[in-house]
């Protein structure tokens, strides 16, 4: 468990909205976003998420896409990440919404990987790890919620791949 306090959780999951934000169509989204990003804030394991001035990373260009939404953040622990993405009810009303709003991609949208316990991750960390889970599939330093692995040992080793937890991929539709 030692190497779990020394690696914390990094990921990153981006949106392409149908309309443009300040639309009707987004306006519940857009209304949900400061009650999900309090909930996560007060969520256990939670350790840090990109945030512009305004609270929330809508803001925020990246992947090279400028009409793109980024969520990126930091967790204790991919359980902590999992029960709030899956478990918490604010978070999975707007999840269970998310064809409403959002086109499909039709390639990886979300990417987790370990780091370092205080590292922040940017954006373009972020980008590299999604184009290295598209391009090569779920390895250790880029991976998915269906096929995670574990954190680095004391040694930078990779421990391999973690248990799935099925019942909460389909309870969340993935």
């Amino acid at each position: 468990m030692a190497s779990e306090r020394r690696f914390h959780l990094a990921q990153v999951n981006i949106a392409l909205p149908r309309e443009p934000l300040d639309t009707p169509l987004l306006a519940e989204f857009v209304a949900a976003l400061a009650p999900v990003n309090a909930a996560a804030e007060a969520s256990p394991g939670f350790v840090w998420r990109l945030a512009t001035e305004d609270g929330d990373a809508t803001g925020v260009q990246g992947f090279g896409d400028e009409r793109l939404i980024v969520n990126l953040s930091v967790w204790e622990s991919l359980e902590a990440l999992r029960s709030f993405v899956y478990s918490q009810r604010a978070h999975l009303a707007v999840l269970r919404r998310r064809r409403e709003w959002f086109e499909r991609l039709g390639e990886s949208s979300v990417v987790l990987w370990w780091v370092p316990a205080g590292h922040r991750p940017s954006v373009d960390e972020a980008e590299q790890r999604l184009a290295a889970l598209r391009a090569d599939g779920p390895t250790a330093g880029a991976f998915s919620f269906r096929e995670s692995f574990a954190p680095p040992s004391d040694d930078g080793a990779g421990r391999g791949r973690a248990s799935v937890d099925r019942r909460a991929l389909c309870a969340a539709g993935d």
